[in-house]
């Protein structure tokens, strides 16, 4: 509410807080309070260069203080802008934003959150073809600072192709017994397989497959001092073996057909691979991991959960 009684040519170091002087009868301490989704540019180092992305910023305090009415919601519209608004952001940026968040805040506030989301572009080679086309990625920053206890997360969703090993093994079947039928058990000749095998009849059945998206989000290890998106990007990508594709000419459809073949894999299965590769990084302390096929078969998703079991790290979602 403007106070209407207030000169607008007042001096602002004059205008007093009268609404936070105000008695309330439900003072109590609160968990979390701030501004979700700041629309906000930020600063980060991508092949050598520094680049600026659009971004949106939440940024949250607890309010331990039972007698006061709120917290100081433009001090942590202000730090966001100034902190991300420096340099490209790394691990010490942001565990500098949250202590400044805290320090603004002294005698109210214990703990502090950070969240960070924007789309990550990125230049992807396609698979033979020489071309190369863009992507771009979902990813996260998530950090808390309590009572000197420091946790930083990154995250990132990556789109990814699936076969479904039981549909390919049922279309197995049935081009097995097209074969049979055609040729019947005894001597054939190998070219007249062949021409039958690229006939639309030598492909009586394919199995189904389906977009899909593993989204996981890692807690970095104390001694890391950067934010490997690309990194884990890269390492999700590489595990799961078929990744959508951007520019594409047919030797890399072919291409990518054939990954699709030698990976077929359920949701189970994506999910234990990605596993297993972060167990390997000894950048990450922890992980939680979901990842979902947008199944074509059914009008539902299947989806797979796991998370590294940390004590006080990332608990299972539904």
């Amino acid at each position: 509410m403007t106070d209407t009684s207030v000169h607008p040519d007042a001096d602002p170091a004059s205008l007093a807080d009268i609404v936070a002087r105000q008695p309330s009868a439900h003072f109590a301490a609160l968990d979390q309070v701030g501004m979700r989704h700041i629309e906000m540019p930020l600063k980060l180092k991508l092949d050598g260069e520094t680049c600026l992305l659009p971004a949106q910023v939440s940024a949250f305090v607890d309010l331990r203080d039972p007698t006061a009415r709120g917290i100081h919601m433009s001090r942590l519209y202000r730090l966001s802008d100034e902190y991300l608004g420096r340099g490209a952001l790394d691990v010490a940026g942001v565990r500098a934003l949250l202590d400044a968040m805290l320090a603004s805040h002294t005698g109210l506030s214990g703990r502090a959150r950070l969240s960070i989301e924007f789309t990550l572009p990125l230049r992807r080679d396609s698979l033979r073809s020489g071309l190369s086309g863009w992507r771009q990625y979902p990813v996260r920053i998530d950090a808390t600072l309590e009572d000197g206890r420091w946790r930083c997360e990154i995250g990132a969703d990556v789109l990814y192709s699936s076969t479904c090993p039981g549909s390919a093994a049922m279309a197995r079947q049935v081009v097995r017994q097209q074969f049979l039928e055609k040729f019947g058990s005894g001597q054939v000749d190998a070219t007249a397989v062949a021409d039958w095998l690229e006939s639309p009849s030598g492909i009586a059945a394919t199995p189904h497959a389906q977009r899909s998206r593993a989204r996981v989000q890692v807690a970095l290890a104390d001694d890391v001092d950067e934010l490997p998106l690309v990194t884990l990007i890269d390492l999700i990508e590489a595990t799961l073996a078929t990744p959508v594709q951007g520019a594409v000419k047919r030797v890399d459809e072919q291409e990518f057909a054939c990954l699709n073949g030698e990976n077929p894999m359920y949701c189970e299965d994506a999910a234990r691979r990605v596993r297993d590769a972060l167990d390997a990084q000894p950048w990450i302390a922890d992980y939680a991991i979901d990842a979902a096929h947008f199944e074509s078969l059914h009008p539902h998703d299947a989806v797979a959960q796991v998370v590294k079991g940390v004590a006080g790290g990332f608990g299972r979602s539904a």
